[in-house]
């Protein structure tokens, strides 16, 4: 892409988000101003660490898809098709809890996260894991609300995605992938399989759940799957080019962390050109599996191209 291009994609893609993240943002606000908890403190750090920012990609994703998935296949009545907004917010704690654990000092033991300071530096390391667990359980709670979507089996399906994104096969196991890799140094097949439960089950949840809720065919959803398998991988190269690129300020994170752990990048295998040159490789790939839906798709293929050209 010419730099015309680049900045036209960004300005129309970071518009798109900015709109989606602050209709999750919002359900998000409205979620916490219904609890009435006795544990103010513990709803404080939840607070903090979902709604301190973020592009909300994963949300955009889940709503990109929805709106795919109604285009083509689904409903035209809305309270067939649920709160999109709702699945959106759960996923998008489910992501917050992962990250505040991830900071703690038993994992990656970092001090920022988005610009701000971790959840166990604004609170304490005991309150944030409970953020983190309490974060994990809303989410399945909201999915599993009559109030996201009427279909009870839609609801499950929800929640089977979800969870199993999150857990030994998905995120969980890929965190612990991640530090066996701080003492063994991985192979490239080893580096992707990890990255592939890490970060990419919960892009691939997000996408999918968007096309169910959405009313999507199964050759959709298969076609979903395949796009958020590319992205995912995808996004991860270019996160590994910002961690060795990036200073912290712009990243809104302790960069170079991984390096310093011993931990092995793309860019350890492939090199600077190379991670990108496959980045952008791995865009067409999930152009091809959205081209069936033609213009359609268009949202979710400025999604992938975003994810390779965003600086932080």
């Amino acid at each position: 892409m010419t730099p015309t291009d680049t900045d036209r994609l960004t300005s129309a893609v970071t518009g798109r988000l900015a709109a989606d993240a602050r209709c999750v943002t919002q359900w998000l606000e409205a979620w916490f101003a219904r609890q009435d908890a006795a544990a103010d403190r513990l709803a404080e750090a939840m607070s903090h660490g979902v709604l301190n920012g973020g592009k909300r990609l994963r949300a955009s994703l889940v709503l990109s898809s929805a709106r795919l998935a109604t285009a083509h296949e689904g409903t035209s009545d809305a309270k067939a098709q649920g709160q999109p907004e709702a699945i959106a917010a759960a996923v998008e704690m489910l992501h917050a809890y992962s990250l505040i654990h991830d900071d703690l000092p038993a994992m990656d033991d970092a001090e920022l996260r988005r610009g701000l300071p971790a959840t166990h530096i604004a609170y304490d390391e005991a309150t944030a894991i409970l953020a983190g667990d309490a974060l994990q359980t809303a989410a399945f709670e909201i999915l599993a609300s009559a109030d996201t979507h009427p279909d009870a089996k839609i609801r499950c399906q929800l929640v089977s995605c979800l969870a199993s994104a999150s857990g030994l096969a998905g995120m969980a196991g890929g965190q612990m992938l991640d530090l066996q890799a701080e003492q063994t140094r991985f192979s490239l097949d080893q580096t992707t399989q990890m990255q592939a439960m890490k970060t990419g089950a919960l892009i691939r949840a997000a996408t999918v759940m968007g096309g169910i809720a959405g009313g999507a065919s199964e050759t959709m959803i298969s076609a979903l799957a395949d796009y958020a398998d590319a992205i995912g991988l995808a996004f991860q190269l270019a996160d590994d080019l910002l961690d060795y690129q990036a200073e912290s300020t712009e990243l809104g994170k302790p960069a170079g962390r991984d390096a310093e752990a011993g931990k092995a990048s793309y860019v350890h295998f492939y090199g600077v050109e190379g991670t990108r040159e496959k980045a952008e490789a791995l865009v067409e790939v999930a152009a091809k599996a959205l081209a069936p839906f033609a213009q359609d798709a268009e949202p979710l293929l400025d999604l992938a191209q975003f994810s390779i050209n965003r600086t932080h």
